[in-house]
């Protein structure tokens, strides 16, 4: 696939949305302005990333002349062609995920629910070592993070947990861990060595806003119960857990971490948001493509997403058929290769009716 071959269709489009611009006939309505003005963002800001791309290129064929002409010392051509390469990658991706419409949701923060599966203590443990994976990925990416909600096995197991993720295009790129996570590996509890297999399931939806989602006082059911759990003279002592029932659809969250009724009440009203704004989502999805080609854009909850197998230090994802060898990794937050591939996938299987 030659990404610079939908260059001239950007420019061609960037120079119509200019003319539409400058006319006050079409410019007064502030609703088209509004559009227009955000086309024409992405559209420059494609025709400045094409032009990087462009000049990467050519700086990797300069090298690659001024080796063949042994003007350049092996460890210094090594260096500045990998360079080069992850710099090809960069805007290839980047030009991708302007090119697909709908782009803006990628931007989006992240509320993320890590449940533990299928396989008891272990399951909780798996769930607990996911978290702690996006937690550090996190932090690698200069993102933030709040547990809005954790229920631990108390010795080191997770339950359920809803974080919530902040930072640039966080959407965009941990969309694609919503499913089963399975693990194969020794428990700790295993005195016979035998490899289990558990699984966990994790669900990624992107932020809500009220202007997304138009929620009814009349639709919602809220009680105040006493929030449990280990520790501090707060707990138990006052009803600050709150858990919310959205009638209409059945939807329950609860929420007992914060100190406040208050707090806790916004907290489960912020999931509460995210969770009908995704069931809003999808079936929106599902009315514009296939099913099989929004399972990798949207995360089948149901679907065997990836295995994490530690006797062989190996993690395949069953979606794309990738494997690698760096479980470690990996579960310490080196994600980028993984959702890299996943990304690279998903915007390719969208360009094929793409229309700039």
């Amino acid at each position: 696939m030659d990404i610079l071959s939908f260059k001239k269709k950007v420019l061609e489009k960037l120079s119509d949305v200019e003319k539409k611009l400058a006319d006050t006939n079409i410019t007064s309505n502030l609703e088209q302005l509004q559009h227009l003005g955000k086309e024409h963002n992405r559209l420059s800001t494609l025709k400045e990333l094409f032009g990087k791309l462009e000049e990467t290129i050519d700086d990797k064929e300069t090298l690659e002349i001024l080796k063949h002409d042994g003007e350049i010392e092996d460890e210094e051509y090594i260096s500045m062609l990998e360079e080069a390469e992850k710099n090809i990658k960069t805007y290839n991706l980047e030009i991708l995920s302007l090119l697909i419409p709908g782009n803006e949701i990628n931007e989006r923060n992240i509320i993320m629910e890590i449940r533990a599966g299928t396989g008891g203590e272990e399951a909780a443990l798996f769930a607990s070592d996911l978290m702690r994976m996006y937690l550090r990925y996190a932090e690698n990416k200069g993102w933030k993070h709040e547990i809005m909600e954790l229920s631990d096995t108390g010795i080191g197991g997770t339950k359920n947990a809803v974080i919530k993720i902040k930072g640039k295009g966080v959407f965009g790129r941990l969309k694609y861990e919503s499913g089963v996570h399975r693990v194969q590996r020794v428990p700790v509890t295993e005195s016979g060595g035998r490899i289990h297999t558990s699984t966990a399931t994790v669900a990624v939806l992107p932020e809500a806003t009220d202007v997304d989602v138009k929620i009814d006082d009349k639709d919602l059911r809220i009680d105040t119960y006493r929030a449990g759990g280990a520790g501090g003279q707060h707990v138990n002592k006052t009803e600050s857990a709150v858990r919310i029932v959205h009638i209409p659809t059945g939807i329950v969250v609860t929420c007992q971490n914060e100190r406040s009724q208050h707090q806790n009440k916004e907290a489960a009203m912020s999931i509460l948001r995210a969770k009908l704004y995704e069931d809003a989502f999808r079936k929106q999805q599902e009315k514009m493509v296939s099913q099989r080609r929004a399972q990798i854009g949207t995360g089948e909850r149901s679907e065997k997403i990836r295995t994490y197998n530690f006797p062989q230090n190996r993690i395949t994802d069953h979606r794309i058929g990738f494997t690698t060898y760096r479980l470690n990794y990996v579960l310490e937050g080196d994600l980028d290769e993984i959702i890299d591939k996943l990304m690279e996938w998903d915007l390719s299987e969208k360009l094929g009716n793409l229309e700039i």
